[in-house]
């Protein structure tokens, strides 16, 4: 063989193997594992507007080689198709499955609320699950144009938002959200819903402020009924409703302090002069003093026919209450209540 002939066929040997080292240098980059967490999936959250800095940020702990998942990236022109949102990578996966998935599957997120007592407690507690932050949650729940044309105010906004879990994209706008919850909402008050209130002669914001008492008033879902009837009563014949969540909400309001912490009310607190206050205003207070759960709605919505004007609660039955026809029965019964919390030292 001549020389010619050995240098052609070692540069064409050279060349294969070259050849197939890149090959396989792709083929590994490209399509073989490239994770390194132990459980099933992990989960990342892309924000709006990130870079592949910022992707990688969040991936790097999570696989072997970040060079090569950078190079595939580059490669497959992620950076230029960046999607925020809430993506699942699966243990094993490969580089080009990896981008495969963040670049265009979106999974949604389970976002659960109940038991807020104001829109700024529902905004932190959403801004703990989605993207958006407290004050843009804030900002949209209180915005005065929607809340005029949707028929709210700031006093009965927190209304609309039907306590449940619902599935949304992470990244979901702060105002998508709420039109999403404008929806539910329509859609939580059915005909028969809408009819009993109706027939009780109360509009959904009333409905809504009511059972938000009755839900303050027992945790005891089977007791709600109950409690909604005597508020029922009360109203019917003129009464004062005499709650002590509404006084509670009326300290904290006047005093700008949700933080504090009241186990008592006291003689002093009935005097607050607040609208919310129900030992010095009749009626339904103008908006809900917390966010009531679909049980204190349909409480509320059918309550138990019964003659109790009075309750107060059982210290022989912890959670739930003694009823009372007549005001006499009723102190005997707060009497009994009385003693119990000063021997144990309840003062505020």
């Amino acid at each position: 063989m001549s020389n010619l002939k050995k240098v052609v066929l070692a540069t064409v040997m050279l060349g294969l193997v070259v050849m197939g080292g890149f090959a396989y240098f792709v083929y590994t980059s490209v399509f073989t594992e490239n994770t390194t967490f132990n459980n099933e999936e992990a989960h990342i959250y892309i924000p709006t507007g990130a870079r592949l800095s910022d992707v990688l940020e969040q991936i790097r702990p999570l696989i072997k080689d970040d060079i090569s998942f950078e190079a595939v990236a580059n490669r497959k022109g992620y950076p230029a198709n960046i999607k925020p949102g809430h993506f699942i990578i699966k243990r094993g996966m490969s580089n080009n499955d990896i981008i495969n998935t963040i670049r265009s599957t979106n999974i949604p997120i389970r976002v659960k609320f109940n038991n807020q007592e104001r829109l700024e407690n529902l905004a932190g507690h959403l801004a703990r699950q989605m993207e958006p932050d407290s004050l843009t949650f804030l900002n949209a729940f209180k915005d005065s144009a929607f809340l005029t044309e949707v028929g709210f105010s700031e006093n009965n906004a927190l209304g609309m938002y039907i306590p449940n879990t619902y599935e949304v994209y992470w990244n979901t706008s702060a105002t998508n959200f709420r039109d999403r919850m404008l929806k539910e909402y329509n859609a939580f008050w059915t005909p028969e819903r809408n009819q009993k209130a109706k027939n009780l002669g109360l509009s959904r914001d009333q409905v809504i402020a009511l059972a938000a008492i009755v839900q303050k008033e027992t945790a005891k879902v089977d007791e709600r009924p109950r409690v909604a009837g005597v508020y029922l009563n009360r109203l019917k014949v003129g009464m004062l409703l005499q709650a002590d969540p509404t006084v509670i909400y009326a300290k904290k309001k006047t005093e700008n302090d949700f933080d504090q912490i009241i186990k008592r009310v006291l003689y002093v607190d009935l005097e607050i002069d607040s609208p919310y206050n129900t030992y010095k205003n009749a009626g339904i207070p103008p908006g809900p003093i917390s966010m009531p759960d679909i049980s204190a709605i349909d409480a509320v919505l059918n309550p138990e026919s019964h003659d109790y004007y009075y309750f107060v609660a059982d210290v022989k039955n912890f959670g739930y209450h003694k009823f009372a026809k007549t005001l006499s029965q009723h102190n005997a019964n707060k009497a009994e209540y009385v003693r119990w919390i000063s021997q144990n030292g309840v003062n505020r």
